[in-house]
């Protein structure tokens, strides 16, 4: 599997990052929190919906949040995570594998 390209300066290859995401694995310091900080804060957002539901990063960003160093990124999340609930919360029932985008 290519790597994706929000690691960079990584030797992981996608199906160990998802397993790092997924919790299911670690390398030497990375970790699952690694992995979602490292997504929120490089990754676009439709590549971010391809490794974590709304439900899963609604569910993670009070862990997440203050490890994740741009503002402006911070932000945006704070703001997603405020409006999903109230004008989406359908999309916080789907199942973690379901990767909806808000229609």
């Amino acid at each position: 599997m290519p790597r994706p390209s929000f690691i960079w300066d990584y030797e992981l290859d996608e199906q160990v990052f998802r397993e790092l995401l997924a919790g299911n694995r670690t390398v030497g310091r990375l970790d699952q929190t690694w992995a979602a900080v490292r997504l929120l804060e490089y990754a676009t957002y439709r590549e971010i919906l391809q490794y974590l539901s709304f439900a899963e990063i609604v569910a993670g960003w009070p862990g997440w949040r203050e490890k994740i160093r741009s503002e402006s990124r911070r932000r945006g999340f704070d703001f997603l995570v405020s409006w999903l609930p109230k004008h989406h919360p359908e999309l916080l029932e789907a199942p973690m594998g379901d990767r909806g985008a808000i229609g």
